[in-house]
């Protein structure tokens, strides 16, 4: 009995011993990725704080390099604490602009409109121009048109007329007003028929002519 722990003991020191450091093919035994390349300068871990910078594609950029993330045009530069990008406060462009560049941070006007559009046609700024007989318009430097519109008076016609490229209308054979259905002439007794003798209100030509009845002719022939 006693023999055969004293083999037991022998038998335990022995097999450890055939087990040697060298035995073992580390071939066999793949190490972690992270552990063949930790002594790698490379960065090829996706924790790059510190040590790098990476973009919304997927470029990494070092410490201290200028860069554009996306599809922004403002520069980054990379630092210990990740990207410090530039954030101007951009000028506002101006509502007339007709042409925009976008090459830099900010996007910048290239083309002002300088003219103004009224009713389909274009005009220059400061000029001046009659669209009717009645306006009188200006382009302003806002490329707003600016108009004023004739303030005729009243005609002291009851027949006046309208001449081409005039504005306002016109009485061409001079004041005058209603006697019933009969125009009469201001300014001098009228008389319309046997018995009635008219003359215009000085002043008030839209108002029917003023008559007094005198003896009629007719009856004197009676």
């Amino acid at each position: 009995m006693a023999l055969h722990i004293h083999e037991a003991w022998i038998l335990l020191f022995v097999i450890p011993g055939l087990v040697t450091p060298a035995a073992i093919n580390h071939e066999d035994y793949p190490a972690d990725e992270g552990d063949q390349t930790s002594s790698n300068d490379n960065l090829i871990f996706d924790d790059y704080r510190g040590k790098g910078c990476v973009d919304d594609s997927g470029f990494v950029y070092k410490l201290g390099e200028r860069f554009f993330p996306g599809h922004s045009n403002c520069p980054c530069v990379c630092t210990e604490d990740g990207p410090v990008c530039d954030q101007p406060e951009c000028p506002k462009i101006h509502p007339k602009c007709t042409k925009v560049e976008h090459n830099g941070c900010c996007p910048e006007c290239k083309e002002v409109k300088n003219f103004c559009e009224y009713h389909g046609k274009n005009y220059k700024i400061l000029e001046e121009f009659k669209p009717s007989p009645c306006e009188w318009c200006r382009c302003e430097p806002s490329n707003e048109v600016h108009c004023v519109v004739a303030d005729c008076a009243v005609p002291e016609c009851v027949n006046p007329v309208y001449e081409p490229e005039q504005c306002c209308p016109v009485c061409k054979n001079g004041p005058n007003c209603f006697a019933g259905t009969t125009i009469i002439p201001a300014g001098i007794e009228v008389k319309v028929d046997d018995c009635n003798i008219c003359h215009c209100h000085n002043g008030d030509w839209w108002k029917p002519a003023q008559c007094s009845k005198r003896e009629c002719q007719g009856k004197q022939a009676l």
